[in-house]
């Protein structure tokens, strides 16, 4: 049975070298819970999620998932409990699709242990649930930008960790791929963590959203309030219903626009 993948931050502070980018940040999430992470460029975001992945070590504070501190566990261990797809990564050109994806499983198989027909199904598996059904063969150099993307999130699914941070997950996407992603991150049954640039779709798509802003987190809630975005963002923000879902949806205009 997978863990139920709460996540917490402990009086967390990040830092790149010497200059701390988050400081303190204390909030926890929900197993099961979609949590949007927004903020000015340079606000710390993709600092913030490498933390939360293990991939490097916080200045101060603890990463906790399911009660264990994350940077304690071994790799392979920590491999199985947090996923990560990192904005722009680029796996190896002369790589071929299948074999980026059947890296997800690393975690869960012994050395040498990627191949057999049942890895080769639950490639082919992960691929069909980002739309690059028959991919598996292509070599990566082929690839499109937003293609790529979508092969590194094929990856994360089949690590299959209760936990799965997205870090600007949309990069290179076309409006549709964007929506069927964030579509998709909905039925996961997973804890999903996701830095977005979009703040409207951050606001549809997520349970809860934590905002960033120097050096600061605020705790997570459960819609952007407009009077946030403007001291955040210095936009105007206004909800607006949709006129054929019903649904509220956030209306970004620039201060001058008034």
């Amino acid at each position: 049975m997978r863990p139920q993948g709460e996540l917490r931050a402990v009086a967390l502070t990040c830092a790149i070298g010497r200059r701390n980018i988050v400081t303190e940040a204390d909030f926890s999430i929900r197993p099961g819970e979609i949590v949007g992470v927004v903020g000015p460029n340079g606000s710390g975001k993709s600092t913030l999620l490498r933390v939360l992945a293990g991939v490097d070590k916080p200045k101060h504070g603890q990463v906790l998932v399911d009660g264990q501190v994350l940077h304690a566990l071994r790799p392979r261990r920590r491999a199985a409990a947090v996923a990560l797809v990192a904005q722009d990564e680029s796996p190896p050109a002369d790589m071929l699709v299948g074999e980026v994806v059947a890296l997800g499983l690393t975690p869960y198989l012994p050395p040498w242990g990627l191949g057999a027909p049942r890895e080769q199904q639950q490639v082919a598996q992960a691929l069909d649930a980002v739309d690059l059904a028959g991919f598996a063969g292509r070599q990566v150099h082929q690839l499109s930008g937003g293609e790529r993307q979508r092969v590194l999130l094929a990856r994360a699914l089949l690590q299959d960790t209760p936990v799965l941070l997205l870090d600007e997950p949309t990069n290179h996407l076309d409006v549709t791929h964007q929506l069927e992603l964030l579509t998709l991150m909905r039925t996961l049954n997973r804890t999903v963590v996701a830095a977005l640039h979009d703040l409207a779709l951050a606001d549809r798509y997520c349970d809860r959203i934590i905002v960033l802003h120097n050096g600061s987190t605020r705790p997570p809630a459960e819609t952007l309030a407009p009077e946030v975005i403007a001291e955040v963002f210095g936009v105007d923000a206004t909800r607006i219903r949709h006129p054929v879902t019903g649904e509220d949806h956030l209306l970004i205009t620039p201060r001058e626009a008034r």
